[in-house]
């Protein structure tokens, strides 16, 4: 297997980089590849040396979907899908569209199982992590809502002592100039 990771990155290393055309003129364009449609593109008529993708830059049927070490990759999307695993000749990705109470559910099983997992440096840190800003999250959620309600009051309390201060006439010319405003304004 050794013998054909060193095929592999030699292989990869001859090929070209292949890269968006015109990528470099618009910032939201990125490098990666996208077949060039235009009736007047260089790339397209492959003109002055520019390579497209084809079939023979491809890595060997062998060696696809393995990492480095050799060991395939899998995507995993649920907690069902970690029962089928092998942690001698697999390694994982967790799916990023896990929402984060099934993700660290199937992070705690796949590090109980030690098996290696890509997109996460350190799943422990991470599951700690993510659990104090659970809590946090949590706590400021019971908290808010008592606030809310104090600042509430408040408010009403302050509009009755105003309107209570004011006379009959300054109420009259209060509403006068509301309905003014209304009526001038420009729509």
């Amino acid at each position: 297997m050794a013998d054909l990771q060193k095929i592999k990155k030699e292989k990869k290393s001859d090929n070209p980089n292949f890269i968006r055309q015109d990528h470099h003129k618009k910032k939201r364009l990125a490098k990666i590849w996208r077949r060039p449609r235009g009736c007047d593109s260089k790339k397209r008529l492959m003109k002055n040396n520019r390579v497209k993708v084809k079939p023979g830059y491809g890595t060997p049927s062998v060696l696809r979907d393995l990492d480095e070490n050799g060991k395939e990759v899998i995507m995993i999307r649920s907690l069902k899908e970690i029962e089928f695993l092998n942690s001698k000749s697999q390694v994982v990705i967790v799916s990023r569209k896990i929402g984060l109470k099934n993700k660290i559910l199937v992070i705690e099983k796949l590090v109980s199982l030690k098996i290696k997992i890509l997109n996460i440096k350190d799943p422990k840190k991470y599951l700690d992590e993510q659990k104090a800003k659970k809590l946090a999250k949590k706590k400021k959620a019971k908290a808010k809502p008592k606030e809310d309600k104090k600042s509430d009051d408040k408010k009403k309390e302050e509009k009755i002592s105003i309107e209570d201060k004011l006379s009959q006439d300054d109420k009259k010319k209060l509403e006068k100039k509301e309905i003014d405003k209304l009526l001038t304004k420009k729509q």
